[in-house]
């Protein structure tokens, strides 16, 4: 085995030229208006069937890209997604990123109506930013409660990153959640399935933010080579 020794940024591109030549092989086809966000998906997790798992909404890159550079904040329902979203990237578009998971109010608000922290921190986030993008990598229960605040007219959402993972209803809540944002004219990306993740719903947030601040390239977020 050898070992090759290369700049981050090397690395990171090189990563990119397999995955593009490894779909071709596979014959795998991604629009070119969503390639950024496959590849960023496949590069975190070196699995290729989120090229074929991964499902957009018309035009979501763009309106989630749009948003950003609109100062659009990013609410996450893990602090492990919160921790892999680019602060750089958030920083340059004069946006943040939020997760209310640890909330003593969140906490206190899921016991007095006896929920999930995940679904009182979606509502806590609805009061505070209806207009956000939301990127949920852990809880159907999120997922579920995003859609029930978008039925009741008081949540629309820049976009919603729907990747929780896991087996109980994970499939369901994602079915549900894609149908109502069509429904809605609420852009959404969201990865089918029962295969997602905090990490998954990161990379799709930091693709996005490396789009809109013209990062793709690493030699752009200060990486050389």
């Amino acid at each position: 085995m050898t070992v090759q020794h290369t700049l981050p940024a090397d690395i990171e591109r090189t990563s990119m030229q397999i995955i593009d030549e490894e779909m071709r092989q596979l014959n795998i086809s991604v629009d070119e208006e969503n390639a950024a966000v496959v590849r960023r998906v496949i590069h975190t997790t070196a699995d290729f069937e989120y090229a074929q798992n991964l499902r957009f909404t018309p035009d979501a890159v763009k309106k989630g890209v749009l948003a950003l550079r609109g100062g659009a904040s990013v609410v996450t329902d893990t602090n492990m997604a919160l921790a892999g979203i680019s602060k750089p990237s958030l920083a340059a578009l004069g946006s943040k990123a939020v997760c209310y998971m640890a909330d003593a109010t969140v906490a206190e608000m899921a016991r007095q109506a006896g929920t999930t922290r995940a679904v009182a921190a979606m509502r806590k986030a609805a009061e505070l930013s209806p207009e956000a993008i939301y990127a949920i990598g852990n809880a159907p229960t999120a997922l579920l409660a995003l859609c029930d605040l978008m039925e009741q007219k008081v949540l629309r959402p820049a976009l919603i990153i729907a990747a929780p993972v896991g087996f109980v209803n994970v499939i369901e809540s994602k079915e549900r959640l894609y149908a109502v944002c069509v429904e809605r004219q609420v852009p959404c990306i969201a990865a089918m399935g029962r295969k997602g993740g905090s990490t998954v719903a990161a990379a799709i947030c930091n693709a996005l933010l490396y789009t809109a601040t013209g990062r793709l390239d690493p030699a752009a977020r200060g990486w050389q080579g």
